[in-house]
C-alpha cells in the first residue's frame, strides 16, 4: 500500500449535512403549501431528488429542469397545483431553494478533521457531482472552502463520479499520484468503486453519522495503515 500524501473527500454527505440541510428544507417548504410533510412525502422528495438529478448527472437534462421535474413528481400527486411553465415553476421551486440554503451546515466533525490534516502536511481536495456555484457556495458559507488546496466540480471538469477521469483531474491537481491519494466518501458506487478504479484508496463513511466511528478516527486509521507499508 502507497503512504497517503493526499486526502480526498466527497462533500454532500461526507462533510456537509445534506440530508439533514435538505430535509429541515422540504418541511418548511411543504407548509408553505399547507402540504402536510409526512415520513412518505419526504421519502418520495428524496427518491424524486435522487432520480432527477442523477438524469442531470448524466447530461440528459438540464440542471433547472431536474429542479422542475423533482416538484412535478413529488407536488401533482399531492393535489398541487404545479404551474405548467418554467418560469413560473422555477420561481416555485425557489421557496425550497431559499429553505434549504437558510439550513446549510457541514458536519460539526468536518472543519476540525480537514485543519488537522493540513497540520499533519496532507494536500486536501475535494470532488462533488454539482454545479460550480452551488458547491462552491456551500463550501463558503460552512467555512470550509479555505481548508481545500483543490476543489474540482463534476460541472468545471467535465467528468462526474463515479468515472475514473474525475478522480484522475482531482489527483492531477493535487499534483499527486492516484496510489498516494485517499478518498473519503458516503457512496459505494460513487465514491468508492470510482475512487478504486482510478487506483485511489478508499474509505467509506456513513453520511448520517449514525455508526461506527468518528470520520476523523477513521481517516487516522487508514492513513496510519498506509503508512505501515513504508
Amino acid at each position: 500500500m502507497t503512504p497517503v500524501d493526499a486526502v480526498c473527500f466527497d462533500l454532500d454527505g461526507t462533510l456537509f449535512d445534506h440530508q439533514g440541510s435538505a430535509r429541515a428544507a422540504v418541511v418548511r417548504f411543504l407548509h408553505s403549501l399547507d402540504v402536510v410533510a409526512s415520513e412518505s412525502t419526504i421519502a418520495s422528495w428524496f427518491a424524486a431528488e435522487e432520480e432527477h438529478y442523477e438524469r442531470w448527472r448524466s447530461g440528459e437534462i438540464s440542471f433547472s429542469e431536474q429542479r422542475r421535474r423533482r416538484l412535478r413528481s413529488v407536488l401533482t400527486p399531492l393535489g398541487v397545483d404545479v404551474p405548467p411553465g418554467d418560469v413560473e415553476i422555477d420561481e416555485l421551486f425557489s421557496g425550497y431553494l431559499r429553505a434549504y440554503e437558510s439550513a446549510w451546515r457541514a458536519f460539526p466533525d468536518a472543519l476540525p478533521l480537514l485543519r488537522s490534516l493540513r497540520a499533519s502536511g496532507h494536500r486536501i481536495g475535494l470532488l462533488t457531482n454539482g454545479t460550480e456555484a452551488q458547491q462552491l457556495a456551500k463550501l463558503r458559507r460552512t467555512g470550509l472552502f479555505d481548508a481545500f488546496d483543490v476543489v474540482c466540480t463534476s460541472e468545471r471538469i467535465g467528468f462526474a463520479k463515479p468515472d475514473a477521469r474525475a478522480f484522475a483531474v482531482l489527483a492531477s491537481e493535487l499534483g499527486v499520484e492516484p496510489a498516494a491519494c485517499l478518498f473519503v466518501g458516503d457512496d459505494p458506487v460513487k465514491d468508492a468503486d470510482g475512487a478504486r478504479a482510478a487506483g485511489m484508496q478508499t474509505l467509506l463513511v456513513d453520511d448520517h453519522r449514525r455508526r461506527g466511528l468518528p470520520i476523523g478516527e477513521l481517516v487516522t486509521s487508514s492513513i496510519a495503515s498506509s503508512e505501515g507499508a513504508r
